[in-house]
């Protein structure tokens, strides 16, 4: 592999080209019109322009990244995470123009992106699922019965949903009935596929995902688990490595489950199984992320691996090298994820000009960006523009190191989450681990926030 193409932007987009220009590999950047300033324009080997500002036009514009591929001589494409990351058909189109998708194959994307027959796959392997349909879901009368068998109540979730779209809650008959229909017709607008399934709803969950590798050879390998259970509308904020209420027998536990399910599907490259932990310790299959994860630094932190540079070795044929004793987790990490946004203001977007930037540093800090002095975030996409990452010999010295970096980071002319960082840090809740999903909307509601000085 000589030329990678990433097709992405901001700060993953720079992660990638640091991994290549370490791995001596050439890098093309691909970038809309909004981003011509992007720093992953800057630092790659070359920088072509996909389209304007609209990501349908540009990120999403598989036609014009294949084209900018061909036209300089690309060996592969890394995809990053969003946009075409998990695109069985992009993976497709890639293998047939000879080019690496540096992720799994497109039959693996597009059965572990059908949320129903994923979770029906990952059952017959042995698998805990929470309880619910195992496929989609027909009509009404199947719906009613099936919520009738598992009791209420239930959750309804889109077969090729992600972040919260086309999911709905219902406590009763009545609320199933609008649920559904609802739930289809935004599952419909928002990914082109109407159907849903239907889960017991567990109560006050943590959500825990654990880390996978796969290679061309069978062999599947975890990092341990992170836990992301610090959501606003189903959107992670805070994630940290390991999870406070993971000990060593139930992180062996999970790790197998989920080694098991990858092996199951033969899965390959990076990739992330998504699980729900009741207040019992029990632990249910939620769903597969066939992609790189936006929270994978803290992964790297604790068990001291380039995920990034992995991907890359695996796409390229090379075996793991390496067994599951082999990889051994040393202290915690966390990472706060920075968002252009008034978090006190119901998280309103704050797109502009940074006129100030000073990015704090010493041991165990990590800044993952693509911003810089006098850059200008626009308004189009997400509006997370950093990752602070703050590693420590245990969870006490991982928050206090962060406490103390936020401390640093000074951002002016546009308004940041950092205010919420720094809060959460100081919340007695938080550093006791004692938080589960439903924790961050009620903690929002109640907290007032106000800008850092």
């Amino acid at each position: 592999m000589r030329r990678v193409l990433i097709a992405n932007r901001g700060e993953i987009a720079l992660r990638i080209i640091r991994a290549c220009r370490e791995l001596n590999i050439e890098t093309i950047a691909v970038y809309s019109e909004a981003d011509q300033d992007s720093l992953h324009t800057k630092l790659a080997d070359k920088a072509v322009c996909i389209g304007p500002a609209t990501s349908r036009l540009s990120y999403l514009n598989a036609q014009n990244i294949l084209a900018a591929a061909v036209a300089h001589g690309a060996d592969a494409i890394h995809p990053g995470y969003g946009y075409l990351s998990e695109s069985a058909m992009f993976a497709e189109i890639c293998d047939a123009h000879n080019l690496i998708f540096i992720g799994p194959s497109a039959e693996q994307i597009e059965l572990l992106g059908d949320k129903a027959r994923a979770k029906a796959t990952m059952q017959a392997a042995g698998v805990p699922v929470v309880p619910g349909s195992k496929g989609a879901i027909q009509d009404e009368k199947e719906l009613l019965a099936m919520a009738e068998d598992i009791g209420y109540p239930v959750m309804i979730k889109a077969s090729a949903g992600g972040g919260g779209k086309g999911m709905r809650l219902a406590r009763d008959r009545d609320e199933l009935i609008k649920a559904y229909h609802t739930a289809r017709s935004e599952a419909s607008a928002a990914f082109g596929n109407d159907e849903v399934y239907l889960e017991k709803l567990i109560e006050s969950p943590r959500h825990i995902e654990v880390q996978l590798l796969g290679d061309n050879f069978g062999q599947v390998v975890h990092f341990g688990e992170r836990e992301c259970s610090l959501q606003r509308r189903h959107q992670k904020l805070i994630e940290e490595c390991p999870s406070a209420a993971v000990g060593e027998d139930l992180r062996n536990e999970m790790g197998r489950a989920a080694v098991l399910g990858a092996t199951a599907v033969n899965y390959r490259n990076a990739g992330t199984m998504e699980f729900l932990l009741d207040a019992s310790g029990k632990f249910y299959f939620m769903e597969m992320n066939t992609r790189i994860q936006v929270e994978h630094p803290v992964t790297e932190m604790v068990y001291g691996v380039d995920l990034i540079k992995e991907q890359i070795r695996l796409a390229s044929g090379e075996p793991l090298g390496y067994e599951q004793e082999d990889i051994r987790p040393s202290g915690h990490a966390i990472e706060c994820r920075i968002n252009a946004e008034a978090v006190r203001l119901k998280s309103r977007p704050s797109p502009g000009r940074i006129e100030t930037l000073l990015v704090p540093g010493g041991y165990g800090v990590r800044w993952d960006s693509h911003v810089y002095q006098g850059y200008t975030i626009p308004p189009y996409y997400d509006s997370m523009f950093a990752k602070l990452i703050a590693w420590g010999a245990d969870r006490d010295e991982a928050i206090d190191r962060m406490k103390r970096a936020l401390g640093e980071l000074t951002i002016a002319g546009i308004e940041t989450s950092i205010p919420f960082h720094q809060a959460m840090m100081e919340d007695s809740s938080f550093r006791a681990g004692r938080f589960s999903t439903d924790f961050l909307e009620q903690w929002l509601a109640e907290t007032e926030l106000s800008p850092k000085e």
